[in-house]
C-alpha cells in the first residue's frame, strides 16, 4: 500500500484507507469482463482492507469468480426478463437488497449502462466514478461524485488501461506489476481438463491450443484458411487442440475445419465451460484465435498468444500482458472499422486477406522464443 503522506495532486482524491466496501460493475460480454479484472487487482493491491464486490451479468461471472481480490460476485440475468413484470420486479428487488445490505462506501462503473448511475444514486456511496458520456443528460452526472474523462482525438488506448483510468481518476495509480488480468480456473476444472487430456495421450505444454471461432463471425477467418494452418503446425510435429463454444453454427465451423484435414485435430468442441477453457489453455505451450474472449482468456492466464484481427481494434482488444503477436492486415487501411464484414455482408476481407504463412510466422515467433 502506498505511503500514507503520498503527495497526490488530485483535490477529490479518494483516501484509500477509508474505503471498507466496494462495488465495481461491468455489465457487458465475457471478453470486457475479463478485462476489467485489473481493476479489482490495483484497488486491493491500494486498498488492502477492502471488501470488493463485482456486479456483471450472470453468463459473465465465471470471468471473475475465484478472483482473489473479490469478496463477493452479484450477477443480473439477462433472462429475467421472461419471467413477467411481477417475476422480474421480485429477482431486481433480491438484488437491489443484497447490494444495500452491503453498505458500499465507492461505487466504480465501467460502462455508460444506465443502471449504473441508477444504483449510484439508490446506493448512496460516499464516493462513486462513471464515465463522462456524450449527450447524457444532468441526471448521469450528477449520480457520481467523479466522471472519468476520455481522451479525444489521442492514440487508442488497450481497454485494460481505459478501465484502470477509473481508479487514476480516484487518484489510485496503478503500477506495472498491478497491472494484470486475472483468472482461476480452479481445481475442479483443472482436473476436469487433465482428465480430456490424459484421454488424448497429453500432457501440459505439448499441446498448441486453437479456438478459431468468435461469437461474431465477421471476425472469424476463412474455414480453409484455418485448416491450412492447422495442417502446417500437424506436419512439423504439433499436437494441436481445437475448441469451440457449444453453439450449433461454431460447432459446425468445427466441423468444417476437422473435415479438410488430413489427420483431425484433437477437439474438445462445445464441451468446456468457461472453467475449464481457461483450464485448458493455461496447460498449452501457444494459443492461437481471434478477437474472442478465449483470446482474452488465454492472456489472462499468461499462454503466449498469436490473435487474429481484422475489422475490430488490436490497439484497444489485443492480448494484454503476455508474450504475444497480433497478425492483421497492412493493406486495409479502413481497419478498424467495426462493420460485421465488409458492406454489413458478415465477411470481412482484411481478414480473408491473411495468409497461413502470415500467422504460421507468428507462431513460430512465439514457440522459439
Amino acid at each position: 500500500m502506498p505511503a500514507m503522506d503520498t503527495f497526490n495532486p488530485l483535490r477529490d482524491a479518494v483516501p484509500p484507507g477509508e474505503i471498507r466496501r466496494a462495488l465495481i460493475i461491468k455489465l457487458r460480454h465475457h471478453g470486457d469482463v475479463l478485462v476489467s479484472s485489473p481493476v479489482f487487482s490495483v484497488l486491493k493491491a491500494h486498498a488492502p482492507q477492502v471488501e470488493i464486490d463485482a456486479l456483471v451479468y450472470a453468463d459473465t461471472a465465471e470471468m471473475l469468480t475465484l478472483h482473489p481480490a473479490i469478496a463477493q460476485v452479484h450477477t443480473i440475468d439477462r433472462k429475467w426478463k421472461q419471467l413477467g413484470a411481477v417475476g422480474q420486479f421480485k429477482a431486481e428487488l433480491a438484488l437491489y437488497r443484497a447490494l444495500k445490505a452491503r453498505r458500499y462506501d465507492l461505487i466504480i462503473h465501467l460502462t455508460e449502462h444506465w443502471r449504473g448511475a441508477w444504483l449510484c444514486r439508490f446506493l448512496k456511496p460516499r464516493w462513486s466514478v462513471g464515465p463522462v458520456v456524450g449527450g447524457r443528460n444532468k441526471r448521469w452526472r450528477e449520480s457520481f461524485t467523479h466522471l472519468q474523462s476520455h481522451p479525444k482525438g489521442a492514440p487508442l488506448r488497450h481497454m485494460a488501461e481505459s478501465n484502470l483510468d477509473a481508479l487514476r481518476r480516484l487518484g489510485i495509480q496503478p503500477t506495472t506489476a498491478e497491472r494484470h488480468m486475472t483468472l482461476i480456473p480452479g481445481a475442479a476444472a483443472d482436473a476436469r481438463v487433465a482428465a480430456h487430456l490424459a484421454g488424448f495421450g497429453l500432457l501440459g505444454g505439448d499441446f498448441i491450443h486453437v479456438h478459431p471461432a468468435s461469437r461474431w463471425f465477421f471476425k472469424c477467418w476463412p474455414v480453409e484458411r484455418m485448416a491450412g494452418l492447422i495442417g502446417r503446425l500437424q506436419a512439423e510435429g504439433h499436437s494441436v487442440v481445437l475448441t469451440a463454444a457449444p453453439s450449433a453454427d461454431e460447432k459446425a465451423m468445427l466441423a468444417a475445419i476437422q473435415a479438410r484435414l488430413s489427420t483431425p485435430a484433437f477437439s474438445l468442441s462445445g464441451v468446456l465451460s468457461l472453467k475449464e477453457l481457461a483450464g485448458l489453455t493455461k496447460l498449452a505451450k501457444l494459443f492461437i484465435g481471434v478477437d474472442s474472449a478465449p483470446m482474452h482468456i488465454a492472456a489472462a492466464v499468461g499462454t503466449p498468444t498469436v490473435a487474429l484481427f481484422g475489422p475490430s481494434g488490436d490497439k484497444q482488444w489485443g492480448p494484454w500482458g503476455v508474450p504475444s503477436r497480433v497478425v492483421s492486415s497492412e493493406h486495409h487501411p479502413c481497419r478498424p472499422c467495426g462493420i460485421d464484414g465488409c458492406g454489413g455482408g458478415k465477411v470481412s476481407d482484411c481478414l480473408a486477406s491473411l495468409t497461413v504463412d502470415d500467422v504460421l510466422n507468428a507462431a513460430h515467433e512465439l514457440l522459439a522464443s
